[in-house]
């Protein structure tokens, strides 16, 4: 099964950034499609931004242009780097994995705490 840890989550303050790290046990990103999702008190979950198996990237629209997501392929890391934080960002901030090969399987990390206050 596939393993994925958040971190870095924390108390930042509005206009501040944070970088998110999920460490995933995959062998290749390319065989997977990689999400950031986020649940802010009181809402339901939503997605963030998708990376494909071909590395293309797709944002939400109420991230674009300050949020961006990355790989580190030697280092098995996804990266959600969020930037201009707004309070309207805080949330539960969770890492997913979508086998390409096996259609209806979604793998989710455990998430990490994402406030943005003054």
């Amino acid at each position: 099964q596939v393993q994925l840890v958040e971190s870095g989550g924390g108390l930042v303050q509005p206009g501040g950034s944070l970088r998110l790290s999920c460490i995933a046990s995959i062998s290749s990103f390319s065989r997977y499609i990689m999400q950031w999702y986020r649940q802010a008190p009181g809402k339901e979950r939503e997605l963030v931004a998708t990376r494909s198996g071909g590395g293309v990237t797709t944002y939400e629209d109420a991230v674009k242009g300050r949020f961006s997501i990355s790989t580190d392929n030697l280092k098995n890391m996804f990266y959600l780097q969020m930037n201009s934080l707004k309070p309207e960002d805080t949330a539960v901030y969770y890492c997913t994995a979508r086998p390409i090969v096996a259609q209806n399987s979604h793998y989710w990390g455990q998430g990490t705490q994402v406030t943005v206050s003054s």
